[in-house]
């Protein structure tokens, strides 16, 4: 048995070249997989205090970013407060996301906080809520074969398999779905399906809330910076009952070792609200 970065390596009894040949394919590929993971491991959280990084706090789009700098780049602009041109450059990725919606989803578009189950009856959202909700990401690998996403917000957690399994046929759907992954270089991609229908963004906030029926896919690439101050994920979204087309949303994070995730234990029922009304 040998052994490289501590994984055990075992080689059946064979001739030297075959052995050699083993050696320089196969530890490689071992030693290269380990060490992209190892880049991404860790406790991620709130964006960078950058105009991009208070943009994409939550999601955001490359429409929604590029009308952000046209604005920041126009010296008419100059005088006017950041948070007003945020929102101008959010009403132009709302109308950006809204054109790309079935009439179906436009229907509920976007949706209500008050009929949000997370907000109404403190229920643990869906994937294609939690992955775009503020605060903490870690990252942990578990083995060889799997990665294991805790969030902040609900202390959600969520395995990714790297070990090329398909979802069985006849597997119901749930709120997280079923998560395959693969290192592409030095980024992880996920595919997601068998995510039960519910809501796509943060209806509290965000300028992308809508509804998504069983159907919905999600690819995201996880990849960090070069200086490793900050994790981007950029997430293919699909569902041919709620989407025209495919949509592209991103949400960055910035390294963030010191901080710890706490037990979920603050949610609160609301007494009072109002339907359209954004609390």
């Amino acid at each position: 048995m040998t052994y490289q970065s501590g994984i055990p390596i075992r080689f059946p009894k064979c001739g030297s070249g075959l052995l050699i040949f083993l050696l320089i394919t196969l530890v490689p590929t071992l030693t290269a997989a380990q060490s992209s993971r190892s880049k991404l491991e860790g406790m991620w959280s709130d964006p960078p205090a950058t105009t991009v990084g208070a943009f994409c706090f939550f999601l955001c789009t490359d429409a929604g970013i590029e009308r952000l700098n046209a604005l920041l780049d126009d010296p008419a602009n100059d005088a006017r407060p950041f948070a007003q041109l945020q929102d101008e450059a959010r009403k132009h990725e709302r109308e950006f996301i809204r054109l790309r919606l079935t009439d179906a989803a436009l229907k509920t578009y976007p949706v209500d906080q008050a009929d949000n189950p997370s907000f109404l009856r403190c229920e643990p959202p869906g994937l294609a809520q939690q992955m775009f909700m503020p605060h903490q990401l870690e990252i942990r690998a578990r083995g060889n074969d799997r990665v294991e996403f805790r969030y902040g917000e609900w202390e959600a957690r969520r395995t990714i398999y790297l070990d090329s399994r398909k979802r069985p046929a006849n597997q119901p759907p749930t709120k997280m779905g079923e998560s395959v992954g693969h290192w592409d270089g030095e980024t992880l991609v996920v595919e997601t399906s068998g995510i039960a229908a519910g809501i796509a963004g943060w209806p509290q906030v965000l300028a992308f809330s809508a509804q998504h029926s069983d159907q919905l896919r999600i690819v995201e690439r996880y990849t960090r910076s070069t200086d490793g101050t900050t994790l981007m994920m950029t997430a293919t979204v699909e569902d041919p009952w709620s989407l025209r087309e495919p949509l592209v949303l991103k949400k960055i994070w910035r390294w963030a070792p010191e901080s710890k995730i706490a037990p979920y234990k603050d949610c609160q029922l609301p007494t009072e609200f109002s339907k359209g009304v954004q609390q």
